[in-house]
């Protein structure tokens, strides 16, 4: 692994993709935001220098209407990840707004997804609202294992703090 990351950004991977425009689809007829995050392309298989998109991170408190979205920045990680953002324009418009425009100043690419939210209904712009182009890349994901227990390992949990006589038990 280097030192430095390379600015260049090569695409998006494909699950990415599927999965802000599932969200988008989820939300609608609200906007959906978040923010979007890329690693370095070795970690996903590619042998070019350069970064993947390949994660969206949701702020908490996230608000949303037909018409907006808007996030409480305070709630914005200090994320080294981060190289843009992506929202949903439930109208359709494949263009970003004023408000758009005064939000991309962070990262270098910015994507609107339209409704009906297919693989032809989103555009990648850069912080000045110039569209961009930017590829689908079918990479090598690794597996998150962020909620890696199943409902078994719960109930065995629950088992053996029965059998201890319960979590507060040591205030008895």
């Amino acid at each position: 692994m280097r030192l430095f990351r390379s600015d260049e950004l090569l695409g998006i991977a494909r699950e990415t993709m599927e999965f802000v425009l599932e969200a988008a689809a989820e939300s609608h007829p609200d906007e959906y935001m978040g923010f979007l995050r890329a690693d370095d392309a070795e970690t996903v298989g590619l042998d070019r220098t350069g970064q993947v998109i390949t994660d969206v991170l949701v702020i908490p408190g996230t608000e949303s209407t037909p018409q907006s979205a808007s996030v409480r920045t305070h709630m914005k990680p200090n994320d080294l990840r981060a190289v843009g953002s992506v929202h949903s324009h439930p109208n359709g418009v494949l263009r970003p707004s004023d408000a758009d425009l005064a939000t991309f100043g962070q990262g270098s690419v910015h994507l609107i997804l339209g409704a009906p939210y297919g693989w032809g209904d989103w555009k990648a712009f850069d912080a000045e609202g110039a569209q961009r182009p930017l590829e689908v890349l079918d990479v090598e994901m690794a597996d998150e294992h962020f909620f890696d227990f199943t409902q078994a390992d719960i109930d065995r949990e629950l088992d053996d703090e029965t059998d201890r006589g319960g979590f507060l038990s040591w205030l008895r």
